[in-house]
């Protein structure tokens, strides 16, 4: 009989010569027995790989504190009435960013003003709130990107996000004050050529050089390059050239031709999409235009990706006439790949057919649920994020902004599972969906949709092995999504032991 030290042996070396399997259902036992338990579900939740968010805006995801933090040397004058921060050198002594951030008071004033928190409706609707902090900050946020930069990133990382596609304006309009000089011509080829005989190219170079800047600087403050890099370090790292709708048509297009352009010549930077309120003015008034410039230049650029906001809308905010057209718009008009937000969908001209047509071609919709039920009062039963499931259209969650709306990529998950009680299966095809996707270029891990059938190089191998077979490492060298794919699968097999 073997004493007690030889049988430690025994199963130490077993466990030395024997991989672990990841175990899924396990994993989905455990979830579905914490559910009603907050702590243990944000706690696994926070764990959880969460693949990646397609839809972040750098200019709202930096938390109000940490902008004032950003901001302490730069001397900016707060006018106290809107809590706006700018540039002024007659700015009394009182009224100086920091000195009225000494003060809790004043520092919880700017927090509130710059975000959602503590917004009750009163004076503004949590619309109007929400849309109306971006110009309170911007004079921060323009002058350190850098540092803003590298808050999302890290927050990312620290929440076992692989991926991220940023919506990022590093040009500062500069291609829609071209647009403006210009003037508008209704004949878009025209416009293209004049835009360029003006220099837009010049502007499209400055954005590959502004990346450069806050990448380097991101890189740096992370300690990228040390032996003890921060979590932020291991995101992949995409941008989308977002453009400004509330702009004449003129400025639109300079900075639609700048986004295209960009995403043909720099690799960072996979595609474009249009920001703003959906429900403004102009962008009520030319949002077919707009449609059509997009389309038109995606004849031009067949290569360049596009994604949409789109039904960002509500009974109300708009005439009912304007709620029955734009996703189908995005879509059918302007060869959208992705849809965000999408809340209006039950209100679109034939519903179940643009349903089953997103279904079909593989339309994603990015869902942010905290951003939804803060700007539009949309969540619970009246959210349509199980209608796109039960309609087998393709789902990612986002954080939209997360500074503003002062929320996370696992907050998103959370309010996902304990409003909707998806199943932890449910919960990983979204953390997949972000990376199946992306705007990453190469082909998928995957043959199917339903995450069964992997690509032949790789079918032999077990899913997230640290050394894939030589056929499958050599398919993932090629293939940059496909490789991303991998290393979230690495992330499930880890997570998925724990339980």
């Amino acid at each position: 009989m073997l004493n007690k030290s030889a049988i430690a042996i025994a199963i130490t070396a077993l466990s030395l010569s024997t991989t672990i399997q990841a175990t899924p259902e396990t994993t989905s036992q455990y979830y579905q027995s914490i559910l009603n338990n907050p702590q243990r579900l944000s706690h696994f939740l926070y764990n959880m790989p969460k693949g990646g968010d397609l839809h972040n805006h750098h200019g709202g995801s930096s938390m109000a504190e940490n902008m004032i933090r950003y901001a302490k040397n730069d001397h900016l004058c707060v006018d106290t009435t809107t809590e706006t921060a700018r540039i002024d050198s007659t700015c009394s002594p009182t009224n100086l960013l920091e000195n009225i951030t000494r003060t809790p008071a004043g520092e919880d004033a700017l927090v509130d003003a710059w975000s959602m928190h503590h917004f009750h409706e009163g004076k503004e609707t949590g619309h109007d709130h929400f849309f109306n902090s971006f110009a309170k900050y911007s004079a921060i946020t323009s002058q350190h990107s850098g540092e803003v930069l590298s808050e999302i990133v890290d927050r990312a990382g620290n929440q076992n996000e692989t991926y991220l596609e940023l919506m990022v304006t590093p040009d500062k309009n500069a291609s829609g004050m071209l647009g403006k000089s210009i003037g508008w011509n209704p004949n878009l080829s025209e416009l293209r050529t004049k835009l360029f005989a003006a220099g837009i190219a010049n502007i499209v170079g400055d954005i590959s050089k502004k990346l450069d800047t806050d990448e380097t600087f991101m890189k740096k403050s992370l300690q990228c390059d040390t032996h003890a890099p921060m979590p932020g370090c291991g995101v992949k790292l995409r941008y989308l050239y977002q453009v400004l709708r509330e702009q004449p048509p003129e400025q639109v297009f300079g900075q639609l031709l700048a986004g295209f352009e960009a995403a043909s010549k720099d690799p960072r930077v996979v595609g474009i999409n249009m920001v703003q309120p959906e429900d403004g003015p102009i962008s009520m008034r030319d949002y077919d235009l707009q449609m059509q410039m997009v389309g038109f230049l995606h004849t031009l650029y067949p290569n360049v990706h596009i994604s949409l906001h789109a039904g960002e809308l509500v009974p109300g905010l708009v005439p009912d006439d304007g709620l029955r057209f734009h996703i189908r718009d995005a879509i059918e008009i302007a060869h959208a790949e992705r849809i965000g937000h999408g809340v209006d969908i039950n209100h679109e001209d034939n519903m179940n057919q643009l349903l089953d047509e997103m279904a079909k071609k593989h339309i994603t919709v990015e869902i942010s649920l905290t951003s939804n039920a803060m700007i539009l009062d949309v969540s619970g039963d009246k959210h349509p994020l199980p209608l796109y499931v039960n309609a087998g259209v393709p789902v990612t969650l986002s954080t939209d902004d997360e500074g503003v709306d002062r929320t996370d990529m696992t907050k998103q998950y959370e309010v996902a599972a304990t409003t909707f009680k998806f199943s932890y299966p449910t919960l990983k095809s979204f953390s997949r969906n972000a990376l199946a996707y992306s705007f990453l270029p190469g082909q998928a891990l995957w043959d199917d949709y339903a995450y069964q059938q992997v690509t032949s190089a790789c079918k032999h191998d077990t899913l997230g092995n640290e050394t894939p077979s030589t056929t499958c490492q050599a398919f993932l060298s090629n293939n940059e999504k496909a490789r991303s794919q991998w290393e979230l699968e690495k992330r499930f097999v880890k997570f998925e032991n724990e339980y």
